[in-house]
């Protein structure tokens, strides 16, 4: 059986798992992959994935929590009416780690005492897995205040624009994370085989064989106690598009400076993902970035006209996390 997952939610991310049976990912986003079977996918808002089940004649529970496990839906496969299974119960919920706010540096601060943090304060964030507009408080850091620090260690090869700098941008990052093999907070070691972007290879490879002309680099910025989202430290109405030259191959590079997930959606044109070393991953419509985590993808700018480009969190792209892009 052939199961198409998409995730039509605003604010959720779910974790999605049929207790008893394997899920064979062979889609992605409507584009074919090579298979790879898995226990539990994590699925962002505008994401879908097909997967094939091979059911015995039972009753099975399709299991989706929310990533701060506040809550789940469920589903039930069936031979016949009447029939169900049991439902699990959500996992326990899980707090950012260091590294998870602090990209590659903080994995050297894992033993921090953070009483020694006590200026910082993000009680209204959501800790616990991010699950996006239930904003919970987040143990052990409450009253932390970036300030708009830079994290220390920077390396040469961030670049965080002038705007960045302001009270809508409370921390940026200059060491995050570049791995695709991370299936994020809440799904590590939990004993189930998740999926990752790393798992996913397109068939076929990429649409276009040239390697990018240039680079364009865009900065995921917010505030958590302002609950300010924009790009590179500019919400919508105050930035410019984006310009892509009508044919060109670019590579875009994200950075999320915050400490939520952003599945980020570009209309019109596909979105290359690379691996961490420059080769061609999988091909999507939409791009979950993790806290802390720089990731870089190609796109042929092959469709004329204006196409919008935002985060698929409603309230993020509502807020400012948005930006116009023109192909001409």
């Amino acid at each position: 059986m052939r199961l198409r997952l998409i995730n039509s939610g605003a604010m959720t991310f779910f974790d999605v798992r049929i207790p008893g049976l394997k899920m064979t990912v062979v889609q992605a986003d409507g584009q074919d992959v090579e298979p790879v079977t898995v226990d539990e996918l994590r699925i962002g808002v505008a994401e879908t994935y097909d997967v094939i089940i091979t059911p015995g004649d039972a009753a099975y529970t399709i299991f989706a929590q929310s990533m701060d496990r506040t809550g789940y839906a469920r589903g039930t496969l069936a031979t016949r009416a009447g029939l169900a299974a049991a439902v699990p119960q959500p996992d326990k919920a899980e707090w950012l780690t260091m590294e998870d706010m602090m990209g590659a540096m903080g994995g050297g601060m894992a033993g921090m005492n953070h009483g020694s943090m006590s200026s910082m304060d993000h009680s209204n964030m959501a800790g616990a897995g991010m699950e996006h507009g239930n904003m919970a408080g987040m143990a052990g850091m409450a009253g932390m205040d970036h300030g708009g620090m830079a994290m220390a260690g920077a390396s040469s090869q961030v670049r965080h624009a002038k705007t960045e700098f302001g009270p809508s941008t409370d921390m940026r990052v200059d060491m995050p994370r570049t791995s695709l093999d991370d299936p994020g907070i809440g799904l590590r070691k939990n004993g189930r085989r998740v999926l990752t972007y790393a798992d996913l290879h397109t068939i076929g490879g990429p649409i276009d064989p040239r390697g990018p002309a240039r680079e364009i680099e865009l900065h995921l910025t917010g505030n958590m106690e302002r609950y300010t989202w924009s790009i590179d430290g500019l919400a919508f109405g105050q930035s410019t598009p984006v310009h892509f030259r009508y044919g060109e191959r670019v590579r875009v590079i994200l950075h999320n400076d915050t400490m939520m997930t952003h599945p980020m959606h570009l209309h019109g044109m596909w979105s290359e993902l690379e691996s961490p070393d420059g080769q061609f991953q999988v091909r999507k419509h939409t791009i979950n970035v993790q806290p802390a985590q720089r990731v870089s993808f190609l796109v042929s700018a092959d469709a004329l006209g204006r196409w919008a480009w935002h985060c698929h969190l409603l309230l993020h792209m509502d807020a400012g996390m948005f930006r116009e892009v023109v192909v001409a």
